[in-house]
């Protein structure tokens, strides 16, 4: 079965933009995944196309109605058969693990809020799984949504050269990923370190090791710790 990521927006026309080029628009042209954006507005029912009101108890800005959206969803994916996901900043953050089982499923169905946000009884009765990728707000969710089926779709069967180059990267193993370098040997003064050329494969990866430890405890205090949380709890099972 082909991985498919429908997107449901209010705004269509913005895909597949980014993921019609590079390693995402080549698999897409080459059928290894598939695309489907669908306008939330064609579930309207009045001669407007309305499908947002005001605030219930006041307040700025405009939600999205719980009946139009459903009934876009409805039309988009009747089955409970895929992932539903509504890109949100208080949703569950995006991590690489998540990435990964999305990916290995069949694909999900995207909503894209807009607004103030989205009816709390669309989420709650259809099953919408709130994500977020960052402690930030956007426009909208469509960009959000690029991002998270950008990763997905790297991961797929075919995509990259190497599958390989999916599992040696930042968050694969919890750590940041370790610097990285090529020719020219010397650049404004800077130079290769020695051990990278020192065809010491083990050295080399003992290297990449201690640099993504150091890189991770510098700028993710949180990974780390989780990290030291898991090996300490390893260290309990072992030594009991």
């Amino acid at each position: 079965m082909t991985w498919r990521a429908t997107v449901l927006t209010l705004f269509p026309e913005m895909f597949p933009g980014p993921l019609g080029v590079s390693l995402a628009g080549k698999a897409l042209a080459s059928g290894l995944w598939r695309l489907e954006a669908r306008d939330i507005r064609d579930s309207a029912t009045d001669r407007h196309r309305s499908v947002d009101d005001t605030p219930a108890g006041g307040g700025p800005g405009m939600v999205l109605r719980a009946d139009v959206l459903a009934a876009a969803i409805d039309a988009a994916e009747p089955a409970l058969d895929r992932p539903r996901l509504l890109m949100s900043p208080r949703g569950r953050p995006l991590t690489q693990s998540l990435v990964a089982e999305l990916a290995a499923g069949p694909g999900p169905l995207i909503v894209c809020g807009r607004f103030e946000g989205v009816d709390q009884r669309v989420i709650e009765a259809r099953g919408l799984q709130e994500i977020s990728i960052g402690d930030y707000v956007l426009s909208g969710g469509e960009i959000a949504a690029m991002a998270l089926i950008d990763a997905c779709v790297r991961l797929l069967p075919g995509v990259m050269g190497k599958p390989a180059s999916g599992a040696d990267e930042s968050f694969s193993a919890g750590l940041l990923e370790y610097p990285q370098f090529t020719r020219p040997q010397a650049f404004e003064g800077r130079t290769i370190p020695d051990i990278l050329t020192s065809g010491d494969h083990a050295k080399i990866a003992a290297w990449r090791r201690a640099e993504a430890e150091a890189l991770t405890r510098l700028r993710r205090p949180d990974l780390w710790a989780a990290i030291a949380a898991g090996q300490k709890a390893a260290k309990g099972t072992t030594d009991g």
